[in-house]
Parts: structure tokens; sequence; C-alpha cells
């Protein structure tokens, strides 16, 4: 039976999906970006036609007709590009725009945005023919030239059988006229061109797929790795269990100096433990010597009973002073008539007179 420690069986950590992706392993599909700005751009020049077909015929009607303006003198040839320019950015400024902005989409779309200008530096590492021989019929290459060939398959037959129904229009369009013989051309190049980005598109989107399930398999763990990782990002677990005793152990003997100089220790009863001192010559209030939760609260319980302090339970005034008041201060005034019934108890026990301060 194989190790389950070395089997990639568990999700990927989000410090191990940041790793990657700060070394640009990311799922990605290099033709959906291609496809989509196919589609998106005929499909725009499609709607722009009529625009773009006017500026055309217009600006060539101006240059081609009128006076002669052509000069040879600087001023007027950089003049005259100006406007070119000018003329040609206005109109087809949006066009690429959209193009450009649909590319910059499909990217975002697959790993959002990754700044990575360390992919700009050489990789000499690559001109070494062993691990390229590798790469080139590694199972991603495979599964690309797989790719590859359907899509050659899939366009030839897109072709085909678009153009095999046109056959009989085709054959008769040299009947036609030359501006209706353009038209029909271009008609009939562009609808079967946009079909074929489509399915182009449809298909990129199966590699996007494809390849977001290939990147989630190439990143899960082992049971050992995430161990590793949680070990590393958090400290070796026998370090920090031996941290966490050591941490015990000073308070324990903090404890032992601190609990028998308490007149009182109060309870919730087991939960809980917090050793109070009153002085009413020194204190204007009592004050918290001690407090603890769990085996804190047992050994300040311990230690109350090897020197006779008394310990009373009080589960809502334990609870109070655990989370209101630190060590080492004062009670707060709303808990001073509780504590005072307490403190009187103390001095009933002890057959002492309660203060006539702490009384109040």
């Amino acid at each position: 039976m194989a190790d389950q420690d070395g089997d990639k069986t568990q999700d990927a950590t989000p410090h191990r999906r940041q790793e990657a992706r700060e070394q640009g392993e990311v799922a990605r599909s290099q033709d959906l970006a291609s496809a989509a700005v196919l589609v998106v751009g005929l499909a725009l020049l499609y709607s722009w036609c009529g625009v773009i077909s006017d500026f055309f015929s217009t600006f060539t009607a101006r240059q081609l007709g009128g006076s002669a303006w052509i000069q040879t003198d600087v001023d007027t040839t950089v003049a005259q590009l100006r406007q070119l320019m000018l003329l040609v950015g206005r109109t087809l400024g949006p066009l690429f725009g959209l193009i450009l902005l649909t590319a910059v989409c499909a990217n975002l779309f697959q790993f959002g945005l990754l700044f990575l200008p360390e992919k700009l530096m050489p990789e000499f590492g690559r001109i070494n023919p062993l691990p390229a021989f590798a790469r080139i019929f590694s199972m991603a290459n495979l599964v690309k030239l797989g790719f590859g060939l359907l899509k050659i398959i899939l366009v030839g037959s897109i072709a085909y059988y678009d153009l095999s129904g046109q056959v009989d229009q085709i054959m008769s369009s040299t009947e036609h006229e030359v501006p209706r013989l353009a038209l029909f051309l271009l008609t009939t190049l562009f609808w079967t061109t946009f079909k074929i980005a489509c399915a182009l598109l449809i298909l990129a989107l199966l590699d996007y797929a494809f390849q977001w399930w290939k990147h989630e398999q190439d990143m899960k763990m082992t049971t050992q790795e995430v161990r590793e990782e949680m070990k590393n990002m958090q400290g070796d677990p026998q370090i920090i269990a031996r941290r966490r005793q050591v941490q015990r152990q000073l308070v324990a003997n903090r404890l032992k100096g601190t609990v028998p100089q308490a007149d009182v220790i109060v309870t919730n009863p087991t939960e809980l433990a917090i050793a109070l001192q009153y002085d009413p010559a020194t204190m204007a209030a009592p004050i918290v010597l001690a407090k603890g939760a769990g085996v804190l609260a047992a050994r300040i319980r311990q230690l109350a009973l090897e020197h006779g302090i008394p310990i009373v339970e009080k589960k809502p005034l334990a609870q109070a002073l655990y989370k209101e008041v630190e060590v080492g201060r004062p009670i707060p005034g709303a808990l001073y008539s509780a504590v005072a019934e307490i403190m009187a108890y103390v001095y009933q026990l002890k057959s002492k007179t309660m203060p006539q301060r702490n009384a109040a």
C-alpha cells in the first residue's frame, strides 16, 4: 500500500498558492485572450464598418480630388501627416482601444493582476538541451499538440461546411458587377471567419478549464508537506510545547511568591481563581495579586490550601474579576460591595474586626 504521506491528497494552503502566484504559476490559457480579441475585433469591425468605409472613401476622395496641394517643404508635409494621424486616430482609436481592453480583461479574467518583473530576466538554465528535450515530450506539451490538431480540424471543418453550402452563389458571383461581387466576397469571408472565431473561443474556454484543473492538481500537497509548512510558519511543535512549559513554570514560580500574601481566593469554582489582598493602611481598595484559569487556577487553590487562605466560591464575581481587573490593579468601584461581603466573611473567620474604611 502506498504511503499516505507521499500522496498529494491535500488541497493547497493559502501560503502555497501565494508562493506559486509570486513565481508566476497560475492557471491560464494562451489561446483564450487571442480568441476573445478575434471575436470582439470582428464584432467591432462589423459595427464600425459603416464609419470606417465612410472615412476612407471621404479621405480618398479629398486627397485625390480637387486641386493639387502637394508641396515639397517640410512644414507642409508635417502638417499633412499630423492631420492624417489625427483623423485616423479619431476614427480607429476607439476600435483599437476596445480591442486592447478586451485583451487586458481576458488576462485579468484568468489570473487577475500579476506583476512579475523578474520574469523579464533571461534564464540560462533553459538553454540546457536535456531539460528542454524533456519538456518537449511532457504531458503538457502533448496536450497542447492535441489542442493544436483539434483547432486545425475545427477551422478546416467550419470553413468547408460553410463555404460548401454557398458553392452555387460563389460560382454565379462572377456574373455580378465589381461592387456587388466585392460586397458578396467580403460578407462571405466575414461570416465564415466569425464562425471560426466563435468556435476557437469555445475551444479556448475548454482549454482554460483544463489548465485550471491541471493547476489545481499540481498545487495539491502531501500530508508531510502540509506539516512542514505549518512547522515553518508556526515553529516546531516541540519547541512551542517547550516554550509553553517554561512559561507555565515561570508563572507557577511567580504564584509561589504572591498567592501566600493574599487574604482570600475567589473561585468559579474550578475554572477560575483570583487571589485578593487588602491592607486598609496602604490600599484604597483590594487588589488582585494573581489570577488564572485551568491549570493555573488549580495551582492557586493548591497554594491557598497549603497556606491556610480562605477560598470563597462566587461565580459571577470571579468571572468579573478575571475579565476586568489586571494583576496588581485595584478592583473597580462596581465590585466594591461584592468584595466587601467576602472580606467581611474572611475577617469573621479570622475573628477580626472589619476595618471601617473597607466597610464603607
